[in-house]
């Protein structure tokens, strides 16, 4: 890891990497992240069918007649109705958690710092502006 700046961020990284004794391999780390992303759509998809705190509504955004960025941006929905119930909001937490987790293992695996990574994205996400999307 690179020059350490006492953030939360670093500390997680940190405590990540003094977890992981058994499992450093990055190819296992690989796995379980991906695992933990399918776990984190498995979380929302039951809020919505299971416990119905939330529903989602899969409907063609309606773009037509939109002129500008300022106009789309205003216009488009997150396409989420309702609120995660208390329940709900922590497993997803939880995965969430756990996603991140194996995130900073793999940053440990290649001397990678998330904290670095994340300003520098931000950074980038502030220079481009709302041309950033991909």
């Amino acid at each position: 890891m690179s020059e350490n700046k006492n953030t939360v961020l670093d500390e997680f990284q940190r405590t990540s990497n003094e977890l992981l004794i058994r499992n450093k391999n990055i190819l296992d780390s690989m796995t379980k992240m991906t695992d933990s992303c399918a776990r984190v759509s498995r979380t929302l998809v039951k809020a919505a069918t299971h416990c119905g705190c939330i529903k989602i509504i899969g409907d063609k955004q309606q773009t037509s007649g939109i002129s500008g960025m300022d106009e789309m941006k205003q216009h488009m929905k997150s396409q989420v109705k309702g609120s995660l119930c208390g329940n709900c909001r922590d497993l997803l937490e939880k995965e969430i958690g756990r996603n991140l987790f194996y995130l900073a293992a793999i940053c440990n695996a290649l001397d990678l710092n998330l904290y670095d990574i994340l300003t520098s994205e931000m950074e980038r996400v502030k220079l481009l502006g709302k041309y950033s999307l991909r």
